[in-house]
């Protein structure tokens, strides 16, 4: 072989061998991809596997607390639709029994209410109250009353029926906490702590109560067209009403057909829209999953959404810059005159 010949086929070895290694990078992504793909499928096929059964809801007997109005009303409602005995409880009697009428207006067919509705076969705590007020200007007792309402509000009545679950191996409990349990913001320094702490209480008896088929489940609404915040845009800061208006007001009746359905599944996080699917799967923590496609969810998305998360601090950290400097010009301006 000529020199010639030898140096055009050390060129093309050298053009081969070099094609391959540039290609190498792209099969080894290929292989990932196809790797991934094939796990995904396998979590999806056997994540029903070690879901909870879902519990079925006709002839249920399901207890709402602060069923009288706004989302415990509309969760009556929708349980009721279902087929579900429903037992309201809250504080305001002549709003009680408008609310009985409202519910019983949704049932599917003529059902005879049973004389003793039996066990409770899924809590709902609904019971609760909101304000919002600059930190320096909410009354101690404000913080106090807050925890009782929004927190021990959900205790007492979980104690009253866990025993008996625990029993009969079934049950769902259902706590009603916030977006702002998920997120502290302006203003909330009395009433998110109070929903943080449903957060810790749900995890706990998560805990204890899966050995006997019983599933804790947190909603976590955003704003929602009810009498609450009515009464809590009152008192609403500035800063809190913009920072509030970055996302729109939900109608009750869709959040109660997003949390019925995720209590019935035995979901632990139960949120609204995509705003709440971030927030839930920012804040999982160590909170348990019902499956593990849900957990790779969240793993898979926690980057992208912590720095979509970013934008959003930032911009609520600039409206409440603004408005500092706001009254803080309009005061000179006042000392001026």
């Amino acid at each position: 072989m000529s020199s010639e010949e030898e140096l055009s086929s050390t060129i093309t070895d050298w053009l081969f061998f070099s094609s391959w290694w540039l290609l190498l990078p792209f099969i080894m992504l290929l292989v990932v991809v196809a790797f991934v793909v094939a796990f995904v499928l396998l979590l999806y096929m056997i994540s029903p596997l070690i879901s909870p059964k879902p519990l079925k809801l006709n002839g249920a007997h399901v207890v709402v607390t602060g069923g009288s109005s706004g989302i415990g009303k509309s969760i009556a409602m929708e349980c009721y639709r279902q087929g579900a005995f429903i037992t309201l409880v809250a504080r305001d009697e002549s709003k009680l029994v408008q609310a009985k009428k409202e519910v019983e207006k949704c049932a599917i067919n003529d059902k005879q209410c049973q004389e003793k509705l039996g066990p409770v076969d899924m809590l709902v705590n609904c019971a609760g109250t909101s304000f919002s007020g600059k930190f320096e200007e909410v009354e101690v007792e404000r913080f106090r009353s807050m925890m009782e309402v929004n927190y021990l509000g959900s205790v007492y009545p979980t104690r009253a029926v866990i025993t008996t679950m625990k029993e009969r191996r079934m049950g769902r409990i259902l706590f009603i906490s916030s977006q702002a349990g998920q997120i502290g913001l302006f203003g909330y320094t009395a009433y998110s702590p109070s929903k943080f702490a449903l957060r810790g209480l749900a995890e706990s008896l998560q805990m204890e109560m899966k050995p006997y088929n019983i599933y804790v489940t947190v909603a976590y609404p955003p704003d929602t067209d009810t009498p609450g915040l009515a009464e809590e845009n009152r008192t609403k800061p500035l800063e809190t009403r913009l920072i509030s208006e970055t996302s729109g007001v939900t109608q009750p009746e869709q959040v109660a057909k997003i949390v019925v359905k995720d209590a019935v599944q035995g979901n632990f996080n139960s949120s609204v829209g995509p705003d709440g699917y971030m927030l839930s799967a920012l804040t999982c923590g160590m909170s348990p999953v019902t499956s593990i496609t849900e957990g790779l969810q969240q793993i898979v998305t926690m980057g992208l959404f912590r720095t979509i998360a970013l934008f959003y601090l930032g911009s609520f950290d600039s409206i409440v810059r603004r408005c500092m400097i706001q009254r803080e010009q309009a005061k000179a301006a006042d000392k001026r005159e």
